[in-house]
């Protein structure tokens, strides 16, 4: 285990119980020597984390000392990040803006030095960066799904022909060049996918399908294995 994800353990660990907790407990938790443990909780005091204790007696957290009610471990985050760089490869500008703000939450959260081991990790997200589309604010896609809420979309599909569609939005899908957004078309009366980069206009209805969209969402996914579960439009 390296170094700064034991401290972040340690953290927790001596955050967790309710009494004092020796070495040899931690470093059993840890798989690792007393020794190592005896040096980070040196560490961790020089960096100004309040814990208390000596050899062979234990190790507490002073009282009142907090962290954030939910502590990631190095690889939790890394993870987190990691996912946080590849929604900045997606065409939905909201929610760039929402990973950069959890981004800054999780930097604002972790103790300085282990906020520099962040600062500098070698993960990134490379390749594309899919294009906002035009004709459709995938954030309002987002949210129509979330209320059941019907969309009137001005469509082109592939050959070209244009058509007015009023559907039931219930899933996105995040492609590396477009997201598709799956629907109950009620022209067609039947589940779709629309190429979000060929809706030319597009609206929130004042009509809504509540209650619906659970069923709708088992018959899409009941249809991956009994054949499409949504035609192409």
């Amino acid at each position: 285990m390296r170094k700064a994800a034991r401290l972040f353990e340690i953290i927790q660990i001596l955050r967790l119980a309710r009494a004092p907790v020796t070495a040899a407990r931690i470093a059993e938790s840890l798989e690792v020597t007393q020794r190592s443990i005896y040096r980070d909780i040196a560490a961790l005091q020089a960096m100004r984390v309040p814990i208390e204790g000596e050899r062979g007696i234990g190790y507490i957290l002073r009282p009142g000392f907090t962290l954030p009610p939910l502590m990631f471990s190095i690889e939790e985050t890394e993870a987190i990040v990691l996912a946080l760089a590849l929604l900045e490869r997606t065409g939905d500008g909201e929610l760039k803006q929402a990973a950069r703000r959890v981004g800054q939450k999780i930097a604002g959260a972790v103790p300085p030095p282990l906020r520099r081991t962040l600062d500098g990790t070698a993960l990134h997200a490379w390749g594309s960066v899919a294009p906002a589309p035009e004709g459709i604010d995938l954030a309002l896609v987002r949210r129509a799904i979330r209320d059941e809420q019907k969309l009137d979309i001005a469509y082109r599909d592939d050959p070209g022909r244009r058509t007015r569609r009023r559907i039931r939005p219930l899933a996105l899908i995040y492609y590396s060049a477009t997201a598709t957004i799956v629907a109950w078309c009620e022209l067609r009366a039947a589940l779709r996918n629309f190429r979000a980069d060929r809706v030319e206009a597009s609206a929130l209805a004042e009509d809504f399908f509540r209650g619906e969209g659970d069923d709708l969402r088992r018959q899409w996914v009941a249809g991956w294995t009994s054949g499409p579960a949504a035609a192409a439009d």
